[in-house]
């Protein structure tokens, strides 16, 4: 069998850093593990050829060559995934699916053309598909109500990558999550008892990383790495002897949940195995509304002190937040604005309420006739997009919370001095070294394009860069490469703040920030 396995492209989005991507000379931030360890799972005896649409397309002599084209999606795919199937169907191709796109809706791939849907989790449902084949099964949906145990689950195939193109790698350590927050999906894709690989394991695919000259960033995709914390502590204390026998050639960021404020040795092990970064699902500082969709995890502590305790461990926070909760209060835009000021994040990823689905949500909305056609992440595959309900408040008093909050968080100054704070209130380890995986001549590259847009170009942005720049250089300067691609990252969030009001007037039908901004932003609005 000759298989042409594809990943679809993804629109500009949050987490796409196309400004910083170009400006480093990559192509993509990440690699799409899914298929990649679908790759592994195919029998040996396959012909392989598989191709990143997001760092270079397939060729035409590509499409001549396969028997079989295999695609994996997530919802905000949707539309380059759709042409795929198409195109491979009108070149007589048989076409197989997977990932969660297809697993949460797969009525839609059916439609779309595709005749093997390998759903679910692919260590059990790939070898389904593949016996079909043997069979000679033209068509077929393949799905285990069953979860694989992950200690099976083989090394994916790192060495179809094109290493050079990205500015990260990533490897998974545990799927599932012990909490039941109503809007998430990663339950219902991977239940709520998250299984772990053993410890040799991971760092079987850390030394295959390694051996093909990977050095620098690295993320661990778990939506909760944190899930199994026996686990996860039996993996961090074997990870930090091996990183220090390989010369740290890593350091490495993840997502959990907030509860991680709640374990010293927990955050002493990750700082020692040298992770720099958490993704935190802050969602709302409105207790209220975390009590509303359950993730009451969230209530236990009070949520700055545990952002407060996490910096002091030496680890830098990302953050998602939610607007459109079911009794959500006027303002919440707001409050959510006061809470990154106080905290000093970053990077807040401010979205509007989605129900994805199968989850809670999706099923009491359903439940409640609330849910709504045409619109939302399902329809369209994009991030900013109106919720697919109705809420409990004006569509249009979330949509200007949620365009003006992200338009004021991304303001350049504000955000250039959260970066800067962030970074002063890191307590690293000794002998933290942040890797950047760019050679000494790009990264030198990168540096100059940054001093000439953000030190020299940008008026208003001028002196700040300097002053903080030479602040970090004396104050914290291990922090450097890190603060230096946080401004990097910085050149794609004051370009996203458009798209996202662009796409949100497009729906609305007008534009949400004007008449609504307050007067010291107006000038900078208009020149934009």
């Amino acid at each position: 069998m000759k298989a042409l396995l594809l990943c679809p492209q993804f629109p500009q989005s949050f987490w796409s850093y196309d400004r910083a991507m170009e400006m480093a000379g990559l192509k993509a931030v990440i690699p799409p593990l899914g298929i990649l360890t679908v790759a592994a799972l195919l029998p040996q005896d396959w012909e392989i050829r598989f191709h990143d649409r997001n760092v270079a397309p397939e060729s035409e002599a590509d499409w001549e060559w396969c028997d079989l084209v295999i695609l994996s999606a997530m919802l905000v795919q949707k539309p380059d995934f759709v042409r795929l199937i198409r195109k491979a169907i009108g070149l007589g191709k048989k076409v197989a699916v997977g990932g969660p796109y297809p697993t949460s809706l797969p009525q839609e791939a059916l439609a779309a053309g595709a005749q093997y849907l390998i759903l679910d989790e692919g260590e059990i449902t790939v070898p389904l598909f593949v016996t079909a084949l043997q069979e000679g099964k033209e068509t077929g949906v393949f799905r285990s109500m069953d979860k694989p145990d992950v200690t099976t689950s083989p090394i994916p195939r790192f060495d179809l990558l094109k290493m050079d193109a990205y500015f990260m790698m990533a490897i998974q350590f545990s799927r599932g999550c012990p909490f039941n927050c109503e809007f998430c999906d990663i339950i219902t894709l991977y239940g709520r008892k998250p299984r772990t690989k053993e410890p040799q394991q991971a760092l079987a695919e850390l030394q295959t990383l390694y051996d093909l000259g990977w050095r620098g960033s690295l993320f661990i995709v778990d939506d909760n790495f944190i899930g199994n914390q026996r686990n996860v502590k039996r993996f961090l204390r074997e990870l930090i002897p091996w990183m220090k026998q390989h010369h740290d050639p890593f350091t490495f960021m993840t997502e959990a949940s907030v509860n991680l404020a709640e374990d010293d040795e927990l955050l002493e092990l990750m700082t020692a195995a040298h992770f720099y970064a958490v993704f935190l699902g802050i969602e709302t500082p409105d207790q209220d509304s975390l009590h509303v969709t359950q993730k009451t995890q969230n209530t236990r502590h009070p949520l700055v002190e545990a952002c407060q305790r996490i910096n002091q461990a030496g680890l830098l926070i990302y953050a998602g937040f939610i607007l459109g909760f079911d009794g959500e209060r006027k303002g919440a835009g707001d409050r959510i604005q006061s809470f990154v000021t106080q905290t000093s994040i970053p990077q807040p990823m401010l979205g509007i309420l989605q129900a994805l689905p199968n989850t809670a949500l999706w099923n009491r909305l359903q439940g409640e006739k609330r849910l709504l056609e045409g619109i939302g992440v399902t329809e369209t595959g994009d991030q900013n997009t109106l919720m697919n309900f109705q809420p409990t408040r004006s569509i249009a008093e979330i949509a200007k919370e949620y365009v003006e909050g992200f338009w004021l968080l991304y303001e350049p100054t504000s955000y250039l001095s959260r970066c800067l704070e962030q970074c002063l209130s890191l307590n690293l380890p000794k002998g933290f070294k942040q890797h950047m995986k760019l050679p000494v001549g790009q990264g030198l590259r990168v540096f100059l394009q940054l001093i000439w847009h953000q030190g020299f170009r940008r008026s208003a942005l001028r002196s700040q860069f300097w002053h903080q720049l030479w602040t970090i250089i004396v104050q914290k300067p291990r922090v450097l490469t890190l603060y230096l691609t946080l401004c990097l990252t910085g050149e794609h969030f004051w370009d996203y703040r458009r798209v996202a009001r662009d796409r949100i007037a497009q729906q609305l039908g007008y534009d949400p920030l004007l008449n609504a901004m307050p007067v010291e932003y107006m000038s900078e609005l208009v020149e934009l």
